[in-house]
């Protein structure tokens, strides 16, 4: 086999659809399938964010979503209030000082049906480019990183 033809079974073989080449969706689609929860601008603004702000799935699930089911369950609270907490204890974080990532530490109650005191969980969040180059936080679970 000549060595033309070796290059050209490689290029064959290897060839990427542009498909593939993708490394992860925009985050106007990880929005609108779910994976993130966009932060209401006038909240993410009270606690101090001066840019947009989303929320894995896994971090609301986690440290957000609550339901009155919750509170009759487990201790009264509501997904707003654990949202600020989210919200102002990563901006308190990155206050402190942060190029472009930083993990924050906060309270919470876990939501499994039993939970009363609140327990340590830890957030990475980064701050980089939007789907138009706009500088954007994301908060996502440590693993999620």
């Amino acid at each position: 086999m000549k060595n033309s033809e070796i290059l050209n079974r490689i290029d064959r073989d290897l060839s990427v659809g542009e498909d593939a080449m993708r490394s992860r969706p925009s985050r106007a689609q990880a929005i609108a399938d779910g994976a993130l929860v966009a932060v209401e601008p006038g909240i993410a603004a009270e606690a101090g964010w001066k840019v947009p702000v989303a929320i894995s799935r896994a971090v609301w699930d986690d440290c957000v979503a609550w339901s009155d089911e919750d509170t009759a369950r487990q201790v009264p609270h509501d997904e707003t209030g654990r949202l600020w907490d989210v919200l102002h204890m990563t901006a308190a974080r990155a206050r402190r000082g942060f190029d472009t990532e930083l993990v924050a530490e906060l309270y919470r109650v876990p939501r499994d049906g039993r939970a009363v005191s609140a327990r340590l969980v830890r957030v990475h969040c980064s701050i980089g480019p939007g789907d138009e180059g706009e500088p954007v936080i994301t908060i996502r679970q440590t693993d999620e990183a």
